[in-house]
């Protein structure tokens, strides 16, 4: 199978697939590293909304991948920004979204997104605001019985003044904790509204307020995602952390070094890449946990190309890769968006995940994926 695709001097140059799929394979409850997803959502591509009103979502095909990833036996994190939660699905959405999941996987190991993000960050003039929208939101998801990840705030990045304030805030939300959260430390890479967070610009002394909120709440804290795309970052808040608080990592860049680990410590994972790479993943972990460290980075080391492709700057617009890579494997039927963000990234972009993903066996239906490329090819105007 042949078509033309083009590079990055927009020449259109013939690209033969070339990849295997990946090997099947399901993590196990033991397994050696606790593995969450964070997923997307499937839009409804026949609502009559634009960009400007109403969510439009697919239920039944946003749920279908929610048992995609359970049967794989990885965990769910849930209404994260993979699911363009603050980019395109609103708090009530993802509210919703949590309810659903739930419901649909009660089984599943599920974490799910905790934030502010109904606030209007603009509006915001106080710390206890701030600290009432989070309530709010914890509140709503243990009604459920969901657990949570609590997200970084743009409202708090907002309005803070000095590191205290953080620790003023944080102190309040996990208190109201039933059990031990997931906190999220994302850099500005992926949002920018989140500069400066913890009260410092600088890493060393971000680092030492998020390790000093963890300290004062230790046992509500099961551990803390790192989404800053700097593994040397990574490891050394893993070798600071208290005994007993995982770090899991974020780094869609370095993610089989991070999770492999060295003699100090290894990574737990909470990953967008994991969503279109599940299968790997699942593979990737059952194979280290029954001691084939070669087996695991002969699986996932050759998907960081792709990965990175995905999530080049600016990062932000990393889900629509993956929502592009979705619809190449069939877990949709359309390439459309909340928001119509498919649009944020190239059809250069586009082809090269292409690529990237048959390289490393990431296209489980090589003739369905050939198909649909050259659909996308078609509709920009290009043929063969």
């Amino acid at each position: 199978m042949t078509l033309l695709l083009p590079n990055a001097d927009t020449q259109l140059v013939p690209y033969t697939l070339q990849g295997t799929p990946i090997a099947g394979g399901t993590l196990a409850a033991d397994a050696v590293r606790t593995v969450y997803a964070a997923a997307h959502v499937v839009a409804d591509p026949l609502a009559a909304t634009d960009p400007s009103e109403a969510i439009a979502i697919d239920w039944a095909g946003t749920m279908a991948f929610r048992r995609h990833l359970a049967g794989l036996g990885l965990g769910i994190a849930e209404a994260m920004d993979t699911a363009q939660r603050g980019m395109g699905l609103d708090w009530p959405h993802a509210l919703e979204l949590i309810r659903r999941t739930r419901a649909e996987v009660p089984e599943a190991l599920v974490a799910n997104g905790c934030g502010t993000d109904h606030l209007d960050p603009a509006g915001v003039t106080t710390l206890d605001q701030v600290v009432a929208a989070y309530l709010e939101q914890v509140e709503a998801i243990q009604r459920l019985g969901g657990r949570l990840i609590v997200m970084a705030s743009r409202a708090l990045a907002r309005v803070a003044r000095s590191p205290a304030d953080y620790l003023y805030v944080y102190d309040r939300v996990l208190a109201a904790a039933d059990h031990p959260v997931i906190l999220h430390w994302l850099g500005e890479m992926f949002d920018p509204a989140l500069a400066g967070y913890w009260g410092h610009d600088a890493f060393p002394g971000a680092l030492d307020v998020a390790l000093e909120v963890i300290a004062r709440n230790a046992a509500k804290v099961d551990g803390i995602k790192i989404s800053l795309l700097d593994k040397d970052k990574e490891i050394q808040m893993r070798r600071r952390l208290p005994q007993g608080v995982r770090m899991y990592t974020g780094d869609d860049f370095n993610y089989p070094e991070l999770i492999a680990g060295d003699e100090h410590g290894f990574s737990h994972a909470l990953l967008g890449i994991f969503d279109p790479l599940a299968p790997a993943a699942a593979y990737a972990v059952s194979r280290l946990t029954a001691g084939d460290r070669a087996g695991f980075h002969q699986t996932l080391d050759p998907t960081v190309a792709l990965a990175r492709q995905i999530f080049r700057a600016p990062t932000r617009f990393y889900k629509t890769g993956v929502v592009f890579l979705a619809w190449l494997n069939g877990f949709q039927d359309h390439f459309v968006m909340l928001g119509g963000a498919q649009s944020a990234r190239s059809l250069v972009h586009f082809a090269e995940i292409f690529r990237l993903a048959d390289q490393c066996g990431i296209l489980s239906q090589p003739d369905l994926a050939e198909r649909r490329m050259r659909t996308l090819l078609a509709m920009s105007g290009v043929e063969g």
